[in-house]
């Protein structure tokens, strides 16, 4: 007989947010000076791989985990529970705390935040969002939710480095000719698989998605429906994998590809064509066996090479796919296959791989338009939080009436120097960029930080659209901040 599921234990987890955070942190009320009222703190990037940083994820964590009422007493029993086994001291945990939430605002959490409108392209080194309580005896509750808020820099981070390769895509696009028409459908996410859970998977797939409209992950399709409010934000098209292909026997590969294109008879279609001899494959097969049911199609083959190092293979497929389909040549001088065919790279693919396959395309005199890319693991999983180099640091406490700058300051560690005082993040003089006032001396009103949070409410709601609309890729001509853009050519 399977065991039953006692449902009152799910506060034990993802449905208790105080046991969403560090160990370590169930004895911070105990340390903060005599007398504290409130402890401000901010989220930022602080470097890293690329010079900007596309914001987005701050509204899912906000509907997941804090709206509403998220503290109840069964689930301080629970944390309490463990809490003063796992740190061998019934005495440390904040029972008074927690209770005091619950008795005297409702189970909501009484703190405010105020973050840049989601994707917002920002330099690094700028504040993002800020956190702080609402009442003076929850002074305590901002940095114990740091662990959790600090995880946006996941969806952050996917979102920077897909707008870096729609970015780089675009680029040779423009440059290869005949247009970048083509560029929502150039990166498609196959990431789903390679993810390390169901939430990364969404959170992932729906950071890709304002960048990109095509994608093959589910879960990230519903969070951008779910949490934004999106319409129908990316699209996928009928795909064979190895299984589909290679279940027809190897004698039988040329049966396999036509049966494709018998049961997709319009549209596009894209076909994984290495199970054997990718060379002969798109020779003997699709440039044979297939090629009248090709150039008589409405819609587009994508043959799709698995294997191989991307730079050499790309050219090489499409060489031989333009040897017996032909080519028109761009404005720009470039050899494009006929609107039939096209290729699609979904192996080993990552921002420095894409940058050397659209280089060593540009070399060949082949236009960017020719090719496609699918990122699985590279997308969603080959990040980290120091990637973009995230922190949330507390900057200002009041202790007695009196506000304290807070920072850190190491002297091993220049890089780490947190700011001072409360916060703005004020355009630049020109207009055209971003920068932190610090110490209290920024302007309220020239703030772009807006409040999103407050006492349980989310009090700003955006949907998917205007976000996407927001990060929207720019013209290069105007795009003072290049040094990703010359690090992927080199």
């Amino acid at each position: 007989m399977a065991a039953s599921f006692d449902s009152d234990k799910r506060c034990m987890f993802q449905e208790n947010i105080i046991l969403l955070t560090d160990s370590y942190k169930i004895s911070h009320h105990k340390q903060y000076p005599p007398k504290t009222e409130i402890i401000y703190s901010y989220f930022e990037c602080r470097g890293g791989q690329y010079p900007e940083t596309v914001f987005f994820g701050l509204q899912y964590f906000i509907k997941r985990y804090l709206t509403g009422i998220v503290v109840t007493t069964e689930m301080i029993n629970v944390a309490e529970e463990i809490a003063a086994k796992h740190l061998d001291n019934k005495d440390i945990f904040n029972r008074e705390g927690w209770q005091y939430i619950v008795n005297t605002h409702g189970g909501k959490l009484p703190i405010v935040i105020k973050a840049v409108p989601e994707g917002t392209i920002v330099p690094v080194s700028n504040v993002l969002f800020t956190v702080e309580n609402t009442d003076p005896k929850c002074f305590w509750l901002v940095n114990y939710l740091e662990t959790l808020l600090v995880q946006v820099w996941y969806p952050t981070t996917v979102a920077t480095s897909s707008y870096m390769q729609r970015d780089i895509i675009n680029q040779f696009l423009k440059e290869t000719g005949p247009d970048a028409s083509g560029l929502p459908h150039k990166l498609v996410d196959f990431g789903v698989r390679g993810s390390s859970s169901a939430e990364t998977a969404a959170l992932g797939g729906a950071s890709h998605l304002l960048n990109f409209q095509s994608t093959d992950n589910l879960p990230g399709l519903v969070l951008a429906r779910q949490y934004y409010g999106a319409k129908m934000p990316g699209f996928s098209i009928p795909a064979a994998e190895h299984s589909t292909i290679t279940s027809w026997g190897r004698e039988n590969e040329g049966m396999a590809c036509e049966n494709m294109l018998d049961q997709f008879p319009t549209g596009l279609v894209a076909i994984v064509s290495d199970s054997y001899d990718i060379y002969e494959n798109c020779k003997q097969i699709w440039g044979n066996k297939c090629k009248d049911k090709i150039m008589k199609r409405n819609g587009q083959v994508i043959v799709r090479p698995d294997s191989g190092n991307p730079p050499d293979i790309v050219v090489e497929v499409i060489t031989i796919l333009q040897s017996i389909f032909g080519h028109s040549v761009t404005p720009n001088g470039y050899k494009l296959l006929p609107n039939q065919i096209r290729v699609l790279q979904g192996d080993g693919v990552n921002y420095e791989m894409i940058g050397k396959v659209l280089k060593n395309m540009q070399k060949n005199k082949l236009a960017a338009d020719n090719v496609g890319f699918g990122s699985g693991g590279a997308l969603l999983q080959k990040v980290n939080r120091d990637t973009q180099k995230v922190a949330f640091k507390c900057s200002l406490a009041r202790v007695d009436g009196e506000d304290r700058f807070v920072y850190k300051d190491p002297i091993t560690d220049k890089g780490k120097l947190s700011k001072k005082g409360r916060l703005t993040l004020e355009k630049t003089p020109d207009g055209k960029s971003y920068h932190t006032i610090t110490e209290n001396k920024g302007k309220p009103e020239n703030d772009v930080m807006v409040e999103v949070f407050k006492n349980g409410v989310l009090t700003k709601e955006y949907n998917f659209e205007e976000i996407q609309q927001r990060c929207g890729i720019r013209d290069y001509t105007t795009n003072c901040t290049c040094l990703h853009r010359e690090r992927s050519q080199k």
